[in-house]
């Protein structure tokens, strides 16, 4: 057996290992730039890091007393599967003081995060041959984990032209008697961009027409939204949608609660209880300790909330600023979330002073941690090129002098 065969049987043998699965999706690609980040941080490189879809607020007081309380009465221990009463009780409420919704205490779940909330959905309903519409640019997970679970994701592209979002004629163009769900966030992450209650309706009219079809709707970002916008979500303004919607949502944006890892939903009683069954065989109920705080932070005082939200509104402005100031580079204003998506076809052909022609957005943004040190992530992996992903949840002065030093970067290609 010569070298090369041997490497190839082997290289074959560790293939045939893995599931089919693991070929349907990737890692995350914000996470592998946080990942690089790190490790240039720590050779030493100054890295202005806009990549996190993390707040830089701490967890609320009460929120962490609630933690703290818990673990002195050693009430830590084991959850149901489908969140602590005291925990759904608050979702109960806060769905009904912002969203004028109205769940019973069977029709929420709670998960480790609203990750695992939109997988479970996903999981415990779509099967080999389902469609699932996912309006484009979008979030990274929602394809794959359609390809999870064995159905096919239906990308509708949403032009910079048109806001980022999707009309009414493109949602109905895109279901099919397959097609399961649809996949909404509002905000959007990567782009912020946020529909308006008369927006929803004109979508709401194409699904009230399509009884087969489901929404997932994806309220992470519910309160970041800007400049006075009023936020809305499928279940609100269409009522005639409500048994066929699931509300996801969490407290990890607004209430700078990441690590805690919580989140919950509201639908259908018989969806919410599949949920909590594919939930039964993954990771069972989530942290005690995380359900405390979370119940505190969702019952307690909601005005820091939107304090927060005015100090990341103008951190946009700067980075929106910088960003557009910039030949080449193009932006529309974020209406919400915490990202600017930014177009930079611009750059798309020129060559760097090293010799290297830009030929994609990952071309772009590995030119821009390299030669100036600021990280951002690549358009492709949000459905969408040539854009890139930079966050404004950073301190004002890293937008600022990221904005530079992106400029000097752009000035410097030929």
């Amino acid at each position: 057996m010569t070298i090369f065969s041997g490497a190839l049987k082997r290289l074959n043998a560790v293939s045939d290992f893995f599931a089919a699965r693991m070929s349907r999706f990737q890692p995350s690609p914000s996470q592998l730039a946080a990942v690089r980040v790190r490790e240039l941080v720590a050779q030493g490189r100054d890295i202005i890091k806009l990549t996190a879809g993390e707040p830089d607020f701490p967890t609320p007081e009460h929120a962490k007393a609630a933690a703290i309380a818990l673990m002195e009465r050693d009430g830590i221990g084991y959850t149901p599967i489908n969140g602590t009463l005291e925990l759904r009780q608050a979702a109960q409420t806060k769905f009904a003081r912002d969203n004028g919704l109205e769940y019973g205490l069977d029709e929420l779940t709670v998960g480790s995060g609203t990750k695992q909330i939109l997988f479970n959905a996903l999981m415990a309903t779509v099967d080999a041959g389902a469609e699932v519409i996912i309006p484009a640019p979008y979030w990274a997970s929602y394809p794959d984990m359609v390809s999870l679970a064995g159905g096919q994701p239906v990308i509708v592209e949403c032009e910079q032209s048109r806001g980022f979002k999707m009309t009414p004629e493109r949602l109905a163009a895109a279901i099919t008697p397959r097609t399961k769900w649809l996949v909404f966030s509002s905000p959007s992450n990567p782009t912020g961009a946020t529909y308006s209650p008369e927006e929803m309706r004109g979508l709401a009219a194409v699904l009230l027409d399509a009884p087969g079809v489901h929404i997932l709707s994806d309220d992470i970002y519910e309160h970041l939204v800007f400049d006075g916008r009023a936020f809305a979500t499928f279940a609100q303004v269409e009522p005639k949608l409500r048994e066929r919607t699931v509300t996801c949502n969490g407290v990890s944006k607004a209430y700078s609660m990441t690590g805690w890892r919580v989140g919950f939903a509201g639908g259908p009683k018989h969806i919410i209880a599949a949920m909590s069954k594919m939930q039964s065989q993954s990771t069972a109920g989530a942290s005690a300790v995380g359900q405390a705080a979370a119940a505190a932070a969702l019952s307690g005082p909601q005005d820091f909330v939107h304090q927060r939200t005015a100090d990341l509104q103008r951190r946009r402005d700067i980075l929106f600023q910088g960003l557009n100031a910039i030949p080449g580079l193009r932006a529309e204003l974020p209406e919400g979330a915490m990202y600017v998506f930014c177009s930079c076809a611009g750059l798309i052909g020129k060559t760097t002073p090293d010799g290297k022609v830009l030929e994609t957005d990952t071309d772009v943004t590995d030119y821009f941690i390299d030669a100036a040190g600021v990280a951002v992530v690549q358009g492709v992996a949000y459905g969408m090129s040539p854009y890139f992903r930079a966050s404004f949840v950073a301190p004002e002065a890293d937008l600022v002098n990221g904005s530079a030093r992106l400029s000097q970067a752009c000035a410097a290609l030929v």
